[in-house]
């Protein structure tokens, strides 16, 4: 079904549905089928397989995707790394050059530093804030700037606009990791990104029981990547297919209540004389607030926060709050709380961390959808 859908919470319900519906199914149905009839199909890329990613539930499923952030295109993937590195790969090759933001996700950071050198690709980080000094790293071979929307752990928020406009005076292709926002905070096709990323184990999904990424952008961009990971084998299978089909329609309301109780949060561990410092857009006191308002449609469900009495005190709390599950990764209805350093930046050596403003005793906060004061009350007890 592609019918123009004008509101976002109308398209995570009905864009890319089959029509008409599959044996009069109101669900997606699972396609539990490896390999399809030949059908006369042109070339490779064209037979129905799953590992081609053009199988009924991946079909689907790219067709709503793509809705949400009035894209042209999608693909789906194994994982939120496999979007990325699929996506780099499709546009960086040997003796190419590659401009990425300083602060990112550990499991991209490392991709970086430790091997995408072995390819012949070289890269500079750059500061986000900065667009004054992003020239002097640029090079006749840089074809790729690359970004988080917000990024993973510290919640900063890039000159964003800058980027755009700089990658198309200069003609690179334009990536950025919208996992953080989701297509409900920020829609990055909208702004003139070229390719956004998500894993959508985290909000797009939702429920923490699957892995799986997403790349979305120009049908002509997502065609060379899907050509790489035909390759490359990164698929997402069709029972995980469903289940993404299904947690994304409540994502609107999933992130309306996580936009709305992170806030609240946030606002009481500002104010609370436990804390030293808080990282959360949507506080006026955030270095980024006011680009990030002129962004978002919301601040997401992501915080970080350090307390007064370092890391004895974070191991504390760690211990003694019991709704957050101590756990890594992120954008679940559960809120999970866990110490970066250990988890999704542990990869990093502990110089590389503070480099970045990542100390061993920063707190990331992913908020669910329990009721705030039940969350706000447990945290008391244990920052008390």
């Amino acid at each position: 079904m592609n019918k123009n859908f004008k509101k976002i919470e109308t398209k995570l319900i009905h864009s890319g549905e089959p029509e008409p519906r599959i044996g009069g199914a109101v669900t997606m149905p699972i396609f539990q089928s490896a390999m399809y009839e030949t059908a006369g199909e042109g070339s490779y890329h064209d037979i129905k397989y799953i590992r081609l990613n053009n199988t009924p539930n991946q079909i689907a499923l790219q067709e709503k995707l793509s809705a949400l952030e009035n894209a042209e295109a999608a693909l789906v993937t194994s994982s939120g790394m496999a979007a990325i590195t699929t996506s780099l790969l499709s546009f960086l090759s040997s003796g190419d050059h590659l401009l990425i933001q300083d602060t990112l996700y550990g499991g991209t950071h490392t991709f970086i530093t430790h091997n995408i050198g072995q390819w012949g690709i070289s890269y500079d980080f750059i500061n986000g804030d900065d667009p004054d000094s992003w020239n002097d790293l640029l090079k006749p071979e840089t074809k790729v700037i690359y970004m988080e929307t917000m990024t993973n752990p510290l919640l900063q928020v890039a000159d964003l606009e800058t980027v755009v406009a700089f990658a198309k005076k200069h003609g690179l292709i334009s990536i950025i990791d919208n996992t953080f926002a989701s297509p409900i905070n920020f829609r990055p096709a909208e702004w003139g990104f070229d390719l956004s990323c998500h894993s959508c184990t985290k909000y797009l999904n939702g429920h923490s029981d699957i892995v799986a990424g997403a790349v979305i952008g120009s049908a002509n961009s997502i065609e060379k990547i899907t050509h790489t990971l035909n390759h490359l084998g990164g698929t997402l299978d069709p029972h995980a297919c469903f289940l993404l089909h299904r947690g994304v329609k409540t994502l609107a309301i999933r992130m309306e209540r996580q936009n709305t109780n992170a806030m609240t949060i946030a606002v009481f561990l500002k104010n609370h004389p436990a804390v030293h410092h808080v990282n959360y857009p949507g506080l006026k006191n955030h270095p980024d607030h006011d680009r990030a308002s002129k962004l978002f449609d919301g601040f997401s469900g992501m915080l970080s926060f350090e307390l007064s009495g370092g890391l004895e005190a974070s191991n504390r709390f760690i211990k003694k709050v019991k709704l957050p599950i101590v756990a890594p990764s992120l954008g679940g209805v559960e809120t999970l709380v866990t110490l970066p350093a250990m988890t999704s930046h542990s990869g990093m050596s502990g110089e590389e961390r503070l480099q970045l403003g990542i100390t061993d005793s920063l707190i990331r906060l992913s908020v669910g959808i329990e009721n705030v004061d039940d969350l706000m009350e447990d945290f008391e007890q244990a920052l008390t």
